[in-house]
């Protein structure tokens, strides 16, 4: 070895300054990113109940039989679209109005009998949309959703930072996971680590399908690349092309096409369009929408095209599965419980991280 030239540090010697390096990123990142992430994850736990907070706070909007009437959607179509309208979801048990979603981001609720106005509501006047346009994007648009999935990042690196941090050595497993009363430091410490290392898959999987609804396009290419989708399906032509929109045919025809399923949405055709399209909810789908299709003639007397998304290949199905994972509409009250628990959780380490910082440096 040449004079002067330092010796590599021993594996031991790295291995400290990588994990007082990671401890150093893990709390200032904790203190900064994870104060947002944290913020956002509370509006979560909230929204994962949106639908039973909107009926509870909304009386006008529940005690309805849930029925679609062809004839009140297409009169709604009709009225609405030049009005903004851009998709319609049909009513349903849980929800048993018709639901409007307008490109200005508002949304009006119609009668399901009659198709009379019930509500209009945004994140300007609404409590909930509120809570729901910060915890997808910040109150900042593209801008904000980008900075959310930035956050979203940090936090990944924080739960796989935080593992590393907590791994016990043999033997000392039920040691670490251990929540500990006292002294100050020590119960900090290990109420946030135990708590961490315990509730880490219900969180990876809070934050991972965060991220997917956010790098959509990305994880779905992923995905489908690794484990495969079917081609895209194509509405055929149909044989006529009349002037008119048969609603309640179309409606009927549609519901015909999923057998023990359910026609969810439907987005107002072009005046010119040869199909109306309809997404479904095939049984056994998990999508509270359904990403299953079918597209009808105009007069409502052929299918066009029919697309049953649980029959598609493991690819489409899990990347089809990210939506409705984060918002627990899989899984019924238990797994609803499960992700409001987990969208505590990031306030939760904040405090005991802090609590842990702030402690007085000469007890431990």
């Amino acid at each position: 070895m040449a004079d002067g030239q330092a010796l590599p540090a021993p594996p031991s010697r790295l291995k400290r300054r990588l994990r007082a390096l990671l401890a150093w990123l893990h709390l200032w990142l904790g203190m900064s990113v994870g104060t947002l992430f944290a913020l956002v994850s509370l509006a979560g736990s909230v929204l994962v109940f949106h639908t039973e907070l909107l009926l509870a706070t909304r009386p006008q909007l529940a005690g309805h039989a849930p029925v679609a009437d062809g004839v009140v959607m297409g009169r709604l179509l009709e009225q609405w679209t030049p009005r903004g309208l851009a998709v319609l979801d049909l009513p349903r048990e849980q929800l048993p109005v018709w639901q409007a979603y307008f490109a200005d981001g508002h949304r009006a609720y119609f009668a399901p009998d009659d198709g009379r106005l019930l509500l209009e509501r945004s994140h300007h006047d609404d409590w909930l949309m509120w809570l729901h346009h910060w915890h997808v994007e910040l109150l900042g648009g593209a801008t904000g959703k980008q900075v959310l999935g930035v956050a979203g990042w940090i936090a990944m690196f924080l739960l796989l930072g935080g593992l590393y941090l907590w791994w016990p050595k043999r033997g000392r497993l039920l040691e670490h996971l251990r929540w500990r009363s006292g002294p100050p430091a020590r119960r900090w410490l290990s109420w946030h680590r135990s708590t961490g290392a315990l509730t880490l898959p219900l969180l990876a999987l809070a934050t991972l399908t965060g991220l997917g609804m956010i790098y959509h396009a990305g994880f779905r290419a992923v995905i489908v690349g690794a484990l495969g989708a079917d081609p895209a399906p194509v509405a055929a032509a149909p044989a006529t092309l009349p002037a008119r929109i048969d609603w309640p045919r179309v409606l009927d025809r549609a519901r015909a096409e999923l057998p023990g399923g359910r026609i969810a949405r439907i987005a107002p055709p072009a005046a010119d369009a040869p199909a109306v399209g309809f997404r479904g909810q095939a049984s056994g789908e998990w999508h509270p929408v359904g990403r299953s299709v079918v597209a009808t003639s105009r007069d409502g007397r052929e299918t066009l095209m029919r697309y049953d998304a649980t029959k598609d290949a493991p690819g489409a199905r899990l990347a089809n599965a990210i939506y409705p994972l984060h918002v627990a509409a899989v899984g019924g009250l238990p797994m609803k419980l499960a992700m409001a628990f987990a969208g505590l959780l990031p306030a939760f380490f904040l405090v005991t991280g802090v609590l842990f910082w702030r402690r007085p440096r000469g007890r431990r």
